[in-house]
């Protein structure tokens, strides 16, 4: 061999092993797939730096699926946690109660997501210091009076905000706590009905449709899609059994107006709160940030989603000027 092909071979050796040595490793545990948001991450990632390596652990909705994340973590040496929602985030990093329990992440860098109120929750202290030196997250939701408001403009003579939660979700009781809360404030009647869960504490779908007519009865004006991976899942049979109750849903989830299974979403597009946990990594990994100095990113943009056949079927026609400015699915 050449002195010159020797020295290119040890040059080529040595950024290989610089290569190896600046890369990074990160273990994103989802909850219901790879969707849209963690889409939004493993992007922003490969674009910002190709070197960081991001291996997915789906938990398919199955609780016990998350048990082994924490223990996978610290025996692969990952260099940061991505947790996708409630569930997730609750069995990995867990609350401020916990932060002793040497079953929970305390020592990982990890950032939450799609996390509906962590302060609520209990898994930060605030938004802007969470209280936990490894953990920082995102919030994309919009604030309730928003979502209120929007519905006066939409809905005549809108007195009564109906929900539905699953106990069996903590970010679904949260948000029913927050609506209790609320809505006497702002002079709106509340209603909610929580699922019946089974032996094996999961609600059951069949429930649906009666649970929905129940809150029709009870004086509900419109049906509030609030915080719940359940009915997020079931969106077809929830939006049937409202269009057949003639009531108006509002959802946080962008996807169910799309899909003609709600009538409007004010909402944060998921890929876009990937793209912003996607840049809360990035500060950690390549900046080289304390998480616990990180306030928890907020979503700034909101898109006002209208589904035009809905409002045919149930007969709620949006006004014109919020049309002007609204995404319209017809």
């Amino acid at each position: 061999m050449t002195r010159r092909k020797t020295l290119a071979a040890m040059a080529l050796a040595l950024f290989a092993t610089q290569a190896a040595a600046e890369e990074k490793h990160v273990l994103f545990a989802t909850w219901r797939g790879c969707e849209e948001a963690c889409q939004g991450v493993l992007d922003y990632l490969n674009e910002v730096d190709p070197n960081i390596q991001v291996t997915v652990r789906d938990a398919a909705r199955d609780k016990e699926q998350l048990e082994g994340i924490v223990p996978e973590a610290r025996a692969s040496s990952v260099d940061a946690i991505i947790s996708w929602g409630t569930s997730v985030t609750l069995a990995t990093a867990g609350t401020l109660a916990q932060r002793n329990d040497a079953a929970k992440n305390t020592d990982i860098p990890q950032v939450f997501m799609i996390v509906a109120d962590p302060v609520g929750s209990g898994i930060v202290e605030s938004l802007e210091a969470t209280g936990r030196p490894n953990l920082t997250g995102t919030y994309n939701r919009v604030p309730e009076t928003v979502t209120v408001n929007t519905l006066r403009r939409i809905v005549p003579d809108f007195g009564t905000l109906g929900l539905l939660y699953n106990p069996n979700e903590t970010n679904s009781v949260v948000k029913r706590d927050e609506l209790a809360a609320l809505l006497p404030e702002m002079g709106i009647d509340f209603v909610d009905i929580g699922f019946e869960l089974t032996e094996a504490g999961l609600p059951k779908v069949e429930d649906i449709g009666e649970l929905v007519r129940r809150l029709k009865h009870n004086g509900a004006d419109a049906l509030y899609v609030g915080s719940s991976s359940f009915l997020r899942s079931n969106a077809a049979i929830l939006g049937s059994a409202a269009k057949s109750a003639e009531l108006p849903v509002i959802s946080s989830y962008e996807e169910m107006v799309r899909d003609g299974n709600a009538l409007i979403s004010v909402a944060a597009r998921y890929y876009d709160v990937g793209q912003l946990a996607g840049q809360q990594v990035a500060a950690i990994l390549i900046d080289g940030q304390d998480p616990g100095s990180l306030p928890v990113a907020k979503m700034e943009e909101f898109a006002l989603t209208v589904n035009l056949s809905f409002a045919g079927e149930i007969g709620v026609w949006p006004p014109v000027d919020l049309l002007e400015f609204a995404d319209v699915v017809k």
